[in-house]
């Protein structure tokens, strides 16, 4: 009986050994497979023979771009073309503000240069050719032109819809989009006129501002130009009459001011704006 139970406890013992190694197995188990790994000298080549391959495919992957890419759009209307639909285009840019001489139907200097300042004030590329997206970029902003537009006797300018914050109080309602300033009160637009902007070098400021000061017959401390009927809204931008656009309409480009080109209307409108009344500028 004594060596029986000598037996069961040794037993037990060697049980209880075996227990205790496996609920540390994670850690031993990993301790002693490494070396195993390390020391085995045929191990080392197989593990490592994927790794030099899988660099490959972000190499392979640009080589197929290429062929994935989408095509340039279609050219419709280049330079030297002629016929109905430039003069249709012409007319289309004149009712927002791109192109000031009469549509004649052929794609001159005048026509190229409109084409590509509409394109790149919607980040498009500025090529100066009329293709496919472009054109229906202007179709979208514009409407069929009148038989008096095709031929030049007047301009049809699509209406903007005012930006939500020039519904209440008194309001200049810039739009960059129709190039338009709209004298509002209350929601009502009392008059409209042709505006222009700074270049991309000297940017028109978009956002809301307040009439902070009025000079009616102010010359340029910067560029000593005149600047009448001046209405300041934002450090040196001010609204004001410009000759120049006047005289090269979207030619030119403001230094950041807001250009009005009928002396008329921006002497009319001096009078009725108070200092403190509201400027929005917007897309």
């Amino acid at each position: 009986m004594f060596r029986r139970d000598v037996a069961v406890r040794t037993l037990a013992a060697a049980a209880a050994m075996t227990v205790a190694v496996v609920t540390a197995g994670c850690t031993a188990q990993a301790a002693t497979k490494e070396p195993r790994a390390t020391a085995t000298p045929s191990a080392a080549p197989t593990t490592t023979t994927p790794t030099p391959s899988a660099p490959a495919e972000p190499s392979e992957k640009p080589s197929a771009s290429p062929a994935t890419s989408a095509p340039a759009p279609r050219i419709l209307m280049a330079p030297g073309a002629k016929g109905e639909q430039v003069r249709e285009l012409q007319a289309r840019l004149a009712q927002i503000g791109w192109f000031d001489d009469k549509p004649t139907g052929t794609y001159g200097p005048l026509t190229t240069t409109a084409v590509k300042g509409f394109q790149g004030k919607r980040g498009l590329p500025a090529t100066g050719s009329t293709d496919e997206v472009t054109w229906q970029k202007l179709l979208g902003m514009t409407t069929k032109p009148t038989r008096d537009e095709l031929d030049g006797k007047e301009v049809e300018k699509p209406k903007a819809k005012p930006d939500p914050r020039c519904m209440t109080g008194r309001v200049m309602c810039i739009s960059k989009t129709t190039r338009t300033l709209s004298w509002m009160i209350d929601g009502k637009v009392l008059s409209t006129m042709d505006v222009r902007f700074g270049s991309q070098y000297t940017p028109t400021r978009e956002g809301t501002f307040n009439v902070g000061w009025k000079s009616r017959d102010h010359v340029s401390t910067i560029y000593h130009t005149p600047m009448p009927y001046a209405m300041f809204f934002s450090g040196g931008q001010a609204v004001h009459y410009s000759s120049d656009f006047a005289a090269r309409g979207y030619n030119g480009a403001s230094h950041g001011c807001v250009n009005v080109r009928d002396k008329g209307k921006i002497a009319a409108l001096f009078d009725q704006v108070r200092t403190g009344d509201k400027v929005v500028i917007y897309w």
